[in-house]
């Protein structure tokens, strides 16, 4: 089956009581309205907004026909979806999915999941054909320490954990650390002309992080234009002498997690420093700038994520200007 065909993998309606197609730009209010009402129960970190799911729609290299499917009830109201995402190069996929919290236990997460897997397996199989990858199929999913029940399905589907990263905090009612650029660097606000810039530092300091993968143009559109994006609270370290990214931080700021919370956070998105500039205390210096910036726009915490076993050190780094732990979440790993 070529990739931009139609599945034919669907779930069974009768043994689920849904019927199953891919998602259209039709069914985006209903699509997000879904996301919300299992995030109002569940209470997780960060979910998919309506303009992230237009994203989604709009890939290139993951058709929504192949790579999307939502599960309607009778009254066409979205009670389950599933998605999975591959660059053509990628030796993996990664999985998005949810379901409705009055629809749980009754299979139908279980047959979402069939269906990923068996979308990845067409993926790789297809990439291959097209000399993009040799690479086994195998899919990876996220969840948070705090969704149990999300655990218990994936171990049930012979998934391990292989990966845990921190969700960390930094209060900002507490003195804000000092950390100034050294000599040869300047600091400026996100603009659009740093935007390719800093996609090329991006993939340059990431690309010894584990998982990662370069963003291509489109990718990094997305990425900055997800809807939560606040590039008046990002910033980009230039080295003054040839005008090059030397480091970045970019930040977002979600008001209906403010909301569910009880609290005001600007969340550092993406932290990078290209390795030819690592040691001069750029990423300090970002980070107590983000600080600075988050407290004049009123929030109340600094927040982040890291890999657990980030080879550059920076779990070290964010317990050094005041991070601290608060929840934990997992990658899960199938080969396929």
């Amino acid at each position: 089956m070529p990739f931009d065909a139609a599945s034919q993998s669907l779930p069974d309606t009768n043994a689920t009581g849904l019927h199953w197609r891919p998602a259209t730009a039709a069914d985006l209010d209903n699509w997000a309205g879904l996301i919300a009402r299992t995030a109002a129960v569940e209470h997780p970190v960060w979910y998919e907004k309506r303009g992230d799911l237009a994203h989604i729609l709009e890939s290139s290299k993951n058709p929504p026909q192949t790579s999307t499917l939502l599960g309607l009830d009778s009254d066409g109201a979205a009670r389950a979806y599933g998605r999975i995402a591959k660059n053509p190069e990628g030796d993996k996929a990664t999985g998005m999915a949810c379901v409705d919290p009055e629809w749980q236990q009754r299979g139908i997460g279980s047959a979402v999941l069939v269906w990923q897997e068996e979308q990845v397996r067409v993926r790789f199989r297809a990439d291959a054909v097209a000399g993009h990858t040799t690479a086994p199929p195998r899919l990876r999913i996220q969840t948070e320490e705090q969704h149990e029940h999300q655990a218990t399905l994936l171990m049930g589907h012979g998934y391990g954990a292989v990966r845990w990263f921190n969700e960390m905090h930094r209060p900002l009612s507490a003195e804000l650390p000092r950390a100034p650029l050294g000599a040869g660097l300047e600091l400026r606000t996100l603009d659009p002309t740093l935007f390719e810039p800093v996609r090329q530092a991006h993939n340059d300091a990431f690309r010894d992080h584990w998982g990662s993968e370069p963003k291509d143009e489109e990718a990094w559109r997305f990425t900055l234009e997800e809807p939560t994006a606040r590039h008046d609270l990002s910033a980009v370290v230039l080295d003054s002498a040839t005008g090059e990214v030397a480091g970045y931080q970019l930040t977002s700021f979600d008001p209906d997690s403010a909301s569910d919370r009880g609290f005001k956070e600007g969340y550092t998105e993406l932290l990078g420093v290209r390795r030819a500039f690592r040691g001069r205390g750029i990423a300090q210096a970002l980070l107590a700038d983000a600080m600075r910036r988050y407290t004049g726009a009123g929030m109340d915490v600094a927040s982040l994520d890291v890999d657990s076993a980030n080879p550059t050190g920076a779990l070290e780094l964010y317990l050094g200007m005041g991070y601290a732990p608060v929840n934990r979440s997992m990658t899960w790993e199938k080969m396929l």
